[in-house]
C-alpha cells in the first residue's frame, strides 16, 4: 500500500471505540433543555409576554416592539443562565445548508466598560451580508443588504454555545432568498384551503397543520480513510472505486447488530438531538454496508424541516468526535444502495384528527377520501414539478438505482385501496343516485378501515406511496433541504383543494346534495388521475414502457427536470397561492442550474487531478515493475521458455498501457468540453453542456480506473478501497 494508506489503515485497526458521553438517565429528564420552549418561556417570561408570544405562534399575530424587548431580555437571561455569550440568526439560504453570524450580547459603553444587552430589534431583525448567497440575479454582488426576520413558530435553541434564533432570509426588496419563507407561505395556503374543505364535514375544524416525519439515511466511514480520499472530501462521493467482493448481496447488514463504534456515535448524537428537542427515536442499520438510518416522531412541517437541517449539522460534528465522518451524499459508493430522506407527509387538524387516516363512520371516511383523492390528483397534475423539487446532481446518481425510486413520478396506493377507488369510480355517476346506490356506497365506504388497516404494503420502488395514514415521498435526497419538496407538495395540494371546493360548491348551487356533489367530483378526479397510479415494480424496464404509454414523464437528469419549475402551470400555481412570485421562482430555477453546473464542474476537475496525480502514476509504477520482471525473465530463460512464461505479464503490461491511454485521452477530452461549457452565455446552456458533454466522460474514465484497481498491486494503489471503507472496525 502507499505510505498514506498504510498509516490510515493502521489508525483504523488500532482505533478503540470512544465511550459515549450520553448520561445514564431517562431522556425525559433532559429532553428539550437547550430549547427556549414552553417550559422555559413560562419560567422566564411574564404572563403578558408569554401570551403575546403564544398568540403569535398559534395565530400569526404581530408582536409589539415593547413586548419584543421583554421577550428578548428574557431569552437572553435564559441563554446566559446556560453559559451562552453569543446569539445568531439561524437561517437556510439557497446553498442547501444553514447559515449563521454570531454576535456577542455585550455592548461597549463609556469609560471602557461594557453591558450585556439584547434588544427586541436584535431579536426580530438583522441585516446579514446577502451578496455572497445565491440569489439567481435578484441581488447584484455589490448590493449586500438582506434581512433575516425571526420565525417565532420555531423555538430558539442553544447549539455550540450560541443562542440560535430561527429566521427567514429575504432581500432588501423583499424577495425570498431561503427555503423557510416559501415553506411558511405554503403551510398557510394549505391551512386555509384544507380548513375550508373540512367545513363540509366538521365545523369544529379551524386549523389544518401539515405534519412531516423524515427518515434520514447516511453512511459512516473512519475519518483516517476519509482524509486520504480527495474525492470524498470535495464531493461527498467516491468518483472511483472497484466494487467489494462482498457488498450488500447477502442482505445481512439491514437491521443487523449495530457496530460498537456506531452505537457510541448514535448515543451521543441522539443525546445532542434530544437536548435540542429533536424527537429522534429510531435508529438501525440500513441495507448497504456502513449505511444507517435515524427517524424522529412526526412534527409540524416547519419545525420538522428546521430539526432535520439541525440534525445533519449535529451528526457531522458528533461523528468527528468519534473519529468518523458522516456521508450525506445520495450516492457515496457505486453499486450499493444510495441514501434518501423519505418525507412522510400528512394533515392534522386542531381537533386532533389525521385527515389521511380512515375513520369508522361513512362521514369520516368521506372526509378521508376527499383529502386522499385530492392529493393523488394534485400529484398527477404536477408530477413534473414534484420531480423538479427533488432534482440535483447528487440525486441523479440515486434515482432508479439500488432500491431508490425511479425518476418517473407515480403514486402507490396498495391493491386493496386501489380497488376501493375503482369501485367508487363505478358506483358514482353523473346522474342522481338512487337511495339504494347511496346506501350501498356509504356502506362500502364505512368498511374502508377494515380494508386499510395493516393491509397497505410499502412499495419501495414508488417515489410517492400511501402507507396507511400518510404519503411517503421517497424520492427526496438525503442531503437535500426537505423544505423545498414540502413547499411544492403543500402548494399543489392547496391548489387542488381550492379547485375541489369550487367544483363542489358549483354543484351544490345547482341543488345537488352535498354528499352527492362530493362523490361526483371525487369520481371525476379518480378517473382523471388514474394514470399516475402504479402498483407494480418501478425498477423494471416494463414500467418505463408503460409510463411512456400513459404519457408520464421520465426525466432522469436534473437540467431538463428543472424546466418544470418555470412552466406556465408552475408560475401560476406559486403566484396564485401567494408563495413565490415570477421573479423569485425564475431565480430559484437559475440557482438550481448554477448549483448543478458547479457540482459537475468540481467533480470533473477532481477526476482529472486524481487521474493525473494518483491513478496513472500508480499504474505506471506497477507496470514498470512488470517490465523489469519480464526483462529479468528474458535474461535467464531460453527463447521458448520466455515466450511461454512471459505471456501473462505481457498481457498485463499491454492492458495497463491501453487503460492508461484511454483514461488520459478521455480526461483531456473531458477538460476540453468543460472549457467549452464554461464559455457558454447562460446558466441553462452551461448546465445542459455539463450534463450532456462533460459528465458523459465520467463513467468511461471510472470504468477503466476501476479495472486498473483490480489488477494493480494492492501495495501500490493509493486510494482506500471499498472493502476497507465499507466495513467499520
Amino acid at each position: 500500500m502507499s505510505s498514506r494508506r498504510i498509516l490510515a489503515m493502521q489508525q483504523v485497526i488500532n482505533r478503540e471505540p470512544l465511550e459515549s458521553d450520553r448520561p445514564a438517565e431517562k431522556v425525559s429528564n433532559y429532553y428539550g433543555s437547550d430549547v427556549f420552549g414552553k417550559d422555559a418561556m413560562r419560567e422566564f417570561l411574564s404572563e403578558e409576554a408569554y401570551e403575546s408570544l403564544q398568540n403569535s405562534i398559534s395565530h400569526g399575530t404581530t408582536i409589539e416592539r415593547k413586548m419584543a424587548d421583554q421577550i428578548a431580555a428574557c431569552m437572553k437571561a435564559w441563554a446566559q443562565s446556560k453559559g451562552v455569550t453569543h446569539y445568531t440568526h439561524w437561517f437556510q439560504p439557497l446553498t442547501g445548508t444553514t447559515a449563521e453570524k454570531h454576535d456577542g450580547f455585550f455592548e461597549p459603553i463609556e469609560g471602557g466598560r461594557a453591558i450585556e444587552r439584547f434588544s427586541g430589534n436584535q431579536l426580530i431583525q438583522q441585516e446579514p451580508d446577502a451578496s455572497s448567497f445565491p440569489s439567481g440575479g435578484i441581488r447584484n454582488t455589490f448590493e449586500a443588504r438582506g434581512y433575516t426576520a425571526w420565525d417565532p413558530t420555531s423555538p430558539a435553541f442553544i447549539w455550540g454555545g450560541t443562542l440560535c434564533i430561527p429566521t427567514i432570509f429575504v432581500s432588501y426588496t423583499g424577495e425570498a432568498l431561503d427555503y423557510k419563507t416559501p415553506l411558511l407561505k405554503s403551510l398557510h395556503a394549505l391551512d386555509k384551503a384544507a380548513t375550508d374543505v373540512c367545513q363540509y364535514f366538521d365545523k369544529n375544524v379551524t386549523k389544518v397543520i401539515a405534519t412531516l416525519g423524515w427518515e434520514q439515511e447516511y453512511f459512516l466511514i473512519d475519518s483516517a480513510l476519509y482524509n486520504i480520499r480527495y474525492d470524498l472530501q470535495q464531493t461527498g462521493r467516491t468518483l472511483f472505486g472497484h466494487a467489494s467482493a462482498k457488498g450488500q448481496q447477502l442482505e445481512d447488514h439491514y437491521w443487523g447488530s449495530i457496530p460498537e463504534r456506531v452505537v457510541a456515535f448514535m448515543r451521543d448524537f441522539e443525546y445532542e438531538c434530544h437536548l435540542l428537542g429533536i424527537p429522534v427515536r429510531t435508529r438501525h442499520n440500513e441495507v448497504a454496508p456502513a449505511q444507517f438510518e435515524c427517524a424522529p416522531v412526526y412534527e409540524e412541517a416547519n419545525l420538522a424541516v428546521d430539526h432535520n437541517q439541525l440534525l445533519m449539522d449535529v451528526m457531522e460534528k458528533v461523528a468527528i468526535r468519534h473519529k468518523m465522518r458522516v456521508l450525506l451524499h445520495e450516492k457515496p459508493f457505486a453499486g450499493v444502495n444510495g441514501s434518501g430522506k423519505h418525507n412522510n407527509w400528512s394533515l392534522g387538524t386542531n381537533t386532533g384528527k389525521n385527515l389521511l387516516s380512515p375513520g369508522k363512520t361513512p362521514k369520516t371516511n368521506m372526509q378521508f377520501l376527499t383529502f386522499f383523492v385530492n392529493t393523488v390528483k394534485a400529484v398527477y397534475e404536477h408530477a413534473d414539478l414534484l420531480r423538479a423539487s427533488i432534482a440535483s446532481a447528487n440525486n441523479d446518481h440515486r434515482l432508479g438505482a439500488n432500491e431508490a425510486p425511479p425518476a418517473i413520478m407515480s403514486v402507490f396506493l396498495g391493491a386493496q385501496l386501489s380497488n376501493v377507488l375503482d369501485e367508487l369510480e363505478k358506483a358514482v355517476h353523473s346522474g342522481k343516485m338512487s337511495p339504494e346506490e347511496k346506501t350501498a356506497l356509504k356502506m362500502s365506504i364505512g368498511r374502508i378501515p377494515d380494508i386499510l388497516m395493516d393491509n397497505t404494503d410499502r412499495n419501495r420502488t414508488s417515489p410517492f406511496a400511501f402507507t396507511g395514514n400518510k404519503f411517503e415521498f421517497r424520492a427526496v435526497g438525503s442531503s437535500a433541504n426537505c423544505g423545498w419538496p414540502m413547499t411544492v407538495l403543500n402548494a399543489i395540494v392547496a391548489e387542488q383543494l381550492i379547485e375541489f371546493k369550487k367544483e363542489v360548491d358549483a354543484l351544490m348551487e345547482k341543488n345537488v346534495e352535498k354528499d352527492e356533489a362530493i362523490f361526483q367530483i371525487l369520481k371525476k378526479y379518480i378517473t382523471q388521475s388514474k394514470k399516475i397510479r402504479f402498483e407494480g415494480n418501478g425498477y423494471g424496464d416494463e414500467w418505463k414502457a408503460e409510463a411512456k404509454k400513459r404519457g408520464l414523464s421520465n426525466i432522469p437528469t436534473t437540467p431538463p427536470a428543472l424546466e418544470a419549475m418555470i412552466d406556465k402551470k408552475s408560475l401560476h400555481l406559486f403566484e396564485s397561492m401567494g408563495i413565490l412570485n415570477h421573479r423569485e421562482l425564475e431565480a430559484r430555477y437559475e440557482i438550481s442550474l448554477e448549483t448543478y453546473t458547479k457540482k459537475i464542474q468540481i467533480e470533473s476537475r477532481i477526476i482529472a487531478e486524481m487521474v493525473n496525480n494518483q491513478i496513472i502514476p500508480a499504474a505506471l509504477n506497477y507496470q514498470k515493475g512488470l517490465i523489469e520482471s519480464v526483462k529479468g525473465m528474458k535474461d535467464i530463460m531460453s527463447a521458448a521458455e520466455f515466450k511461454k512464461y512471459s505471456e501473462s505479464q505481457m498481457d498485463l503490461i499491454k492492458e495497463i498501457s491501453d487503460r492508461v491511454t484511454l483514461i488520459k485521452n478521455e480526461a483531456v477530452l473531458m477538460t476540453e468540453e468543460r472549457k467549452k461549457a464554461n464559455n457558454l452565455d447562460s446558466a441553462k446552456k452551461q448546465a445542459n453542456a455539463y450534463n450532456e458533454k462533460v459528465k458523459a466522460y465520467f463513467d468511461s474514465i471510472r470504468y477503466n480506473v476501476d479495472k486498473l484497481e483490480a489488477i494493480v498491486d494492492d501495495a501500490q494503489w493509493p486510494l482506500p478501497k471499498y472493502r476497507e471503507m465499507l466495513y467499520l472496525r
